[in-house]
């Protein structure tokens, strides 16, 4: 096949190269004084992870794995914001209740049947999470029960903080007993000595 490009000279590999470092491993130490958008992820520079809510749940959850995160926007069939799916909507209680509700087998189970829709969904002021610290963020998560929070500035999403990023960032486990549990997730995650 002809192109019309010419190929680039290859170069061995020196005996001393080594890997960049990524901008979160080269940025400085992060503690809970620290300003709270130094872990919001800003929907500005990362493009968010939609799915339309007339697709399975299996689809969602394959989605999840495939890019390692665990909330994902729906959307509706024009493309606009319709609510949140996230791991626990997916893997949790809510598909066994629409199972036993309105008597669809698993492989049935939409998206729509089980996602928070937006008019449920609570959100942060981006004018406020500028004057905020880490620690404000991980005690407004924990007071909301909720591993994600949104930002907004007007009626636009702009950022998403997770705590699964923030421990990250700040080198520890953080385990949040979110307050919607069912008295079964509560028992089995006392069982686990959680």
């Amino acid at each position: 096949m002809d192109f019309p490009y010419h190929s680039l000279s290859a170069l061995p590999l020196s005996g001393h190269a080594d890997l960049m470092k990524s901008d979160d491993e080269a940025s400085p130490a992060l503690g809970l004084d620290s300003s709270a958008i130094e872990v919001m992820t800003d929907l500005s520079k990362v493009q968010p992870v939609t799915i339309g809510q007339d697709e399975s749940l299996d689809e969602a959850h394959a989605l999840m794995v495939r890019r390692a995160i665990r909330l994902l926007f729906v959307v509706d069939e024009a493309g606009r914001l319709s609510g949140l799916v996230t791991a626990t909507d997916v893997l949790g209680e809510r598909p066994l209740q629409c199972l036993r509700e309105q008597g669809k087998k698993r492989t049935d189970l939409l998206v729509s049947d089980v996602m928070t829709p937006r008019h449920q969904v609570d959100a942060l002021s981006l004018r406020e999470v500028h004057a905020a610290k880490v620690g404000h963020m991980l005690a407004t998560m924990q007071q909301l029960g909720r591993q994600h929070a949104l930002v907004v500035e007007g009626d636009v999403v702009c950022g998403l903080f997770s705590t699964s990023q923030i421990a990250r960032r700040l080198g520890i486990s953080l385990h949040f007993i979110p307050a919607s549990r069912t008295i079964s997730e509560m028992c089995h995650f006392m069982q686990m000595g959680g």
